[in-house]
């Protein structure tokens, strides 16, 4: 800090430099020049480190990584382990480089659109392109939540993307699937009986207990999942769930058992399902038998849409299912084509009937 005198044009003047830091600890200096005075010079200066200490204890706006590091470190307390990797894999390949240095407040709207539908790459699917902007809206309302930003400058955003299609077996290839599957004593047999006949999803299957069935009374309880990520959890939406147990489901349940002796879960655990590696298993199955080629997670669907085809209500699978939200169920009631059934028949339009006279002259009028 310093007032230092300088000659300009034959004219004593004087000069007022003063360094300081800011709230982020990075080096300022303020300057002023051509000051007529001694006097007014020392104003200047005491000005200059009054101007210098306010913006040393004035408010950090965080930047982009900054609030990232902390948001995903308030995410451990409720979000699961395999949640957190995937959002911290999503922002290091999307949106870290592309964001860093700015600071919260400075990202609008525009920042992220361009980065949405210009920055990454035209060969990204809409689905990734959905998955990232529903990242970084959740980041920003997590800002606006801790009182970091006024507004989610995302808000009314989205990304449209075509329903994605899903593979179900039919009955003749469920049939043929199971057939096969037991002929061959498939080490995933078991697994996939208890798959078409529950609609439970891996994660719950691997975690399911002879505790959790009830065969007597006809009921298998689902409260807990599994992932290599997370171990044991609670289930996809945190609840509890009954799933019915049909005649042919406890009959084979009931030779299981017999079967397993002592053992705790009711489905043998094979390596492959213990990394990962269930639907490329099963895909590899369907293919050797000439049937559709499905995914672990399409067992599931064949379960659902085998239901609602045959007249089950849609609160009732919601149920069994253990869907939240009745869109989820409402995509597999549209595969079945339970809601389109007769809906043509309502027209009230006929085709008119043909009459034997009309014919003969028409015959005629052709002669």
């Amino acid at each position: 800090m310093a007032v230092r005198t300088i000659i300009k044009d034959g004219k004593k003047l004087f000069e007022v430099y003063v360094n300081g830091f800011n709230a982020r600890g990075t080096r300022v200096q303020r300057k002023r020049t051509n000051i007529e005075s001694l006097r007014k010079a020392e104003v200047i200066e005491f000005e200059l480190k009054r101007e210098l200490a306010v913006l040393k204890e004035s408010k950090v706006d965080p930047r982009w990584e900054e609030w990232t590091e902390e948001c995903l470190n308030i995410m451990k307390v409720t979000y699961r382990p395999s949640t957190l990797y995937s959002y911290q894999k999503t922002l290091d390949k999307w949106v870290n480089k592309p964001f860093k240095g700015k600071e919260l407040k400075d990202i609008t709207k525009l920042d992220v659109h361009s980065l949405i539908f210009e920055v990454i790459p035209p060969e990204t699917t809409m689905h990734t392109r959905k998955w990232v902007l529903k990242i970084i809206k959740r980041v920003l309302q997590m800002a606006v939540d801790h009182g970091k930003l006024d507004r989610n400058p995302c808000n009314g955003m989205m990304v449209k993307v075509p329903e994605t299609e899903k593979k179900v077996l039919t009955n003749k290839e469920v049939e043929i699937f199971l057939t096969e599957a037991k002929a061959t004593n498939h080490r995933f047999y078991p697994i996939w009986v208890v798959a078409l006949f529950t609609g439970m999803r891996s994660g719950e299957l691997y975690a399911l207990k002879w505790s959790d069935v009830d065969i007597e009374n006809g009921t298998i309880s689902v409260s807990k999942s599994w992932s290599s990520k997370n171990g044991f959890t609670s289930t996809k939406n945190q609840k509890m769930r009954i799933v019915p147990i049909s005649g042919e489901l406890s009959s084979f349940l009931k030779e299981l058992k017999l079967e397993r002796g002592p053992e705790e879960f009711v489905l043998p655990h094979p390596t492959e399902w213990t990394r990962g590696e269930a639907a490329k298993v099963l895909k590899c199955f369907c293919k050797s038998i000439q049937i559709t080629e499905i995914r672990f997670h399409d067992l599931r669907a064949t379960f659902i849409t085998n239901l609602l085809a045959r007249g089950e209500s849609l609160a009732r699978v919601m149920a069994i299912v253990g869907h939240a939200d009745m869109e989820t169920t409402n995509v597999y009631l549209r595969k079945s084509g339970i809601e389109l059934k007769d809906g043509t028949e309502k027209l009230g339009y006929r085709l008119p009937a043909a009459q034997a006279d009309n014919v003969v002259q028409l015959r005629n009028l052709r002669k």
